[in-house]
């Protein structure tokens, strides 16, 4: 897979922490990721942001907790992201 060489090592990082991972709520995710957000969609769904690299980029994904499946819905640059077209993508 590749990566934007600046993300590469927090995204492997993420990956590694959210692979083994068995989170039932959101407070399971903070307890691993404690900047992550949880953000309402324009659809209303809640989805999950993550600060990677230092906070230059976000990783947005969907959680479903009952299934222990983790969707990465978009990756982007903290300018993209708060441009908060996304939102209405999802």
């Amino acid at each position: 897979m590749r990566w934007h060489p600046l993300a590469r090592p927090s995204l492997e990082r993420w990956l590694a922490a959210a692979t083994v991972a068995e989170w039932k709520r959101f407070v399971d995710v903070r307890s691993t990721f404690a900047s992550v957000d949880r953000v309402t969609a324009a659809s209303g769904r809640p989805v999950f942001v993550f600060n990677i690299a230092g906070n230059r980029f976000r990783l947005i994904a969907a959680i479903h907790f009952n299934q222990q499946r983790i969707f990465a819905l978009r990756f982007l640059t903290h300018a993209k992201y708060n441009n908060e077209d996304w939102k209405r993508e999802l």
